[in-house]
C-alpha cells in the first residue's frame, strides 16, 4: 500500500474504508479527522491545486477523489484557499505525502484536514473508483477512518438518500460585504463565490458588494450597481428559485454575468433548461471552443449540471462556447439583453488563466463600452 510521507517511512496507521452506493468497498488508511463522512462521490483530474479544490464552496456536499496518484507534496498555506472553510465532506487519494516541499507551505495537508474536521482515506484504488463513476455516474458514498461495520455504512447510505440539503444556503454569506474600489459598482450574488473571483474584480478596481443568495431585487437596485455577477456555487440550479426569480427581474435592467452555477441560473431565467451530467466536469485541463473567436482554450471546471442545448435560439440565447470533449454548452449570451455567462471558471484558480479576459468583457459592458451582441 503506497502511502508515504517522504517515500521511505512515516506511514499513517488509522484504518480507512470507502463504501459506494453500488456496494463496492475499498479499504485503505485514514488521515485527517477521525470520523465518518457521507456525500456524493466525484473525481477531479487536477494534478495540482488540491487546497483550492477542498476550499471551493462549489464542492459542498461532495466527497472528492483525486485521480492524480500522489497528493499533499506542496502542503497548504493561508494564501491559496478559496474560502475560509473546507466544504468538501471527504477526501480520497491514492498516495498521501506528509512531507511538504514548498517554500510557501505552512502546514501539511493532513494537519489542514484535522483543523477543518474533514475525513480522509488514502491507499485506495482511485483509478477503479474513477472508472466506476465514469461508467455508472456519480453516486452516494460513505467513508470512515474509525471502526465501523459495512452494515452500518450501508445504513448511512440509505439514510443519505432520504435527505435534502440547501447547499447554497450553507455556503452563501449571511450579510452584505462591501469592498471599496474606484471602478464600476459590482454586486456579487453569493451562491458560493470563490475568493479568486473576488480577486479578479479587485484587480480591476471594482467597488464590490457581496450579497446573500436570497437578496431581493429591490435591495440590489437600491445599491445602484453598474453590473451584477451571479457566482459559482454547489448543487442543482433548480434548487435555487430565489436566484432564478432575482435574475428574471434583473434582465434588461442591468448587465449580468454568470459563472458556473450562476451560468445555469441565468439560462433558467432566460427560459432554457438544465440537466445533471453523468459524472460532471472537474479539473484544470478541459478544452473549450470559443465560437466567436474560432479558438480553443484550456479551462478549469467544477460542475455536475449543464445547460441543455435545445431550442436556445427560440429563446434569444446564443451559444458562445462549447466543451471540446462532449459538446456541452460552456457559454451563452442573449441577442438583446446585456447578459452573458460561462460554465467554466475564468478566474482559473486552480488552473489556467487563459479566459480571465471575460472579466474585462463584463467590465466593458458595465461601463457602457461597445460590446458585440446579437447574431
Amino acid at each position: 500500500m503506497n502511502i508515504y510521507s517522504d517515500g521511505f517511512g512515516g506511514c499513517i496507521i488509522m484504518e480507512g474504508i470507502v463504501y459506494l452506493e453500488d456496494g463496492s468497498v475499498y479499504k485503505g488508511k485514514g488521515f485527517g479527522k477521525k470520523g465518518v463522512a457521507v456525500g456524493e462521490i466525484v473525481f477531479n483530474t487536477s494534478a495540482t491545486g488540491y487546497q483550492e479544490i477542498l476550499t471551493d464552496p462549489t464542492n459542498a456536499g461532495s466527497i472528492i477523489t483525486m485521480t492524480y496518484p500522489v497528493v499533499g507534496g506542496t502542503g497548504t498555506n493561508s494564501m491559496e484557499s478559496e474560502s475560509s472553510s473546507v466544504y468538501a465532506r471527504g477526501f480520497i487519494v491514492k498516495s498521501l505525502s506528509t512531507i511538504s516541499s514548498n517554500y510557501l507551505s505552512e502546514k501539511d495537508l493532513e494537519d489542514m484536514l484535522k483543523d477543518k474536521e474533514v475525513v480522509g482515506v488514502a491507499g485506495v484504488d482511485t483509478r477503479s473508483i474513477t472508472r466506476k463513476i465514469r461508467s455508472q455516474g456519480t453516486m452516494k458514498c460513505v467513508m470512515a477512518n474509525i471502526d465501523i461495520s459495512v452494515d452500518e455504512l450501508k445504513k448511512l447510505i440509505e439514510e443519505e438518500k432520504e435527505k435534502e440539503y440547501n447547499l447554497v444556503k450553507e455556503v452563501s454569506t449571511k450579510h452584505f460585504i462591501h469592498i471599496p474600489g474606484l471602478g464600476p459598482k459590482i454586486v456579487v450574488v453569493d451562491f458560493g463565490v470563490k475568493n479568486s473571483i473576488i480577486n479578479c474584480l479587485k484587480n480591476r478596481d471594482c467597488e464590490i458588494t457581496i450579497v446573500p443568495y436570497n437578496t431581493s431585487y429591490k435591495e440590489i437596485r437600491s445599491l445602484n450597481p453598474d453590473g451584477v455577477l451571479l457566482s459559482n456555487g454547489p448543487g442543482n440550479p433548480k434548487s435555487v428559485p430565489e436566484g432564478i426569480d432575482l435574475t428574471k427581474q434583473l434582465l434588461g435592467k442591468v448587465p449580468v454575468f454568470g459563472i458556473g452555477l450562476g451560468h445555469q441560473i441565468l439560462a433558467l431565467a432566460l427560459g432554457a433548461d438544465t440537466f445533471k451530467m453523468k459524472c460532471g466536469h472537474r479539473g484544470v485541463n478541459h478544452g473549450v471552443y470559443d465560437i466567436e473567436r474560432d479558438k480553443a482554450f484550456i479551462t478549469a471546471q467544477n460542475h455536475s449540471y449543464a445547460v441543455k442545448d435545445q431550442d436556445l435560439d427560440k429563446l434569444g440565447i446564443i451559444v458562445t462556447h462549447k466543451n471540446l470533449n462532449d459538446g456541452t454548452v460552456e457559454g451563452i449570451k442573449h441577442k438583446y439583453y446585456p447578459v452573458f455567462s460561462v460554465q467554466f471558471h475564468p478566474e482559473g484558480a486552480p488552473g489556467p488563466t487563459d479566459m480571465e479576459f471575460v472579466f474585462d468583457q463584463f467590465i466593458d459592458i458595465c461601463v457602457g463600452k461597445e460590446v458585440k451582441y446579437g447574431a
